[in-house]
């Protein structure tokens, strides 16, 4: 059975930390050093998706301000992909995000996904481009209703 959760509590994080440590760093030679940054604390917020009790897929919930989020770090076990549960994942965090008065979601995407986000009402930004790394990232923005 799927479920996706706000975390609230260390085993909850321990599920997104191994989603991320499969996906970004096994998946794409990331280390934990650049996967793992100053944007997760003790009081970040994530979303995560759980087939039973397997954790799944993730992203990292960042307030900018009042009116203003960003989701990073989207992730999907490879196995998992495909199968629209990174539209799930982004809908519910998008929903969360709106429960808390969040009205402009930014997305910065590897380059290969922007499609993918462009198909969840995302409008890419081709002049804000972030060279390096292992991917490019391309800026992405949605305002909510």
């Amino acid at each position: 059975m799927l479920q996706i959760i706000y975390t609230k509590n260390l085993s909850q994080r321990a599920g997104v930390y191994y989603v991320r440590t499969q996906t970004m760093v096994r998946g794409f030679h990331i280390s934990l050093e650049k996967e793992f940054d100053e944007g997760d604390t003790p009081e970040t917020n994530y979303m995560l998706l759980l087939d039973g009790v397997l954790p799944i897929a993730t992203c990292r919930l960042n307030l900018i301000n009042e009116k203003e989020a960003k989701i990073e770090r989207v992730c999907v076990l490879k196995e998992y992909q495909g199968k629209g549960l990174g539209r799930k994942l982004i809908e519910a965090a998008e929903k969360q995000l709106n429960e808390s008065g969040i009205k402009r979601i930014i997305i910065t995407s590897r380059d290969e996904a922007v499609g993918f986000y462009e198909a969840l009402g995302y409008k890419a930004d081709y002049s804000k481009v972030e060279k390096g790394g292992v991917f490019n990232t391309i800026y992405t923005e949605k305002t909510l209703v």
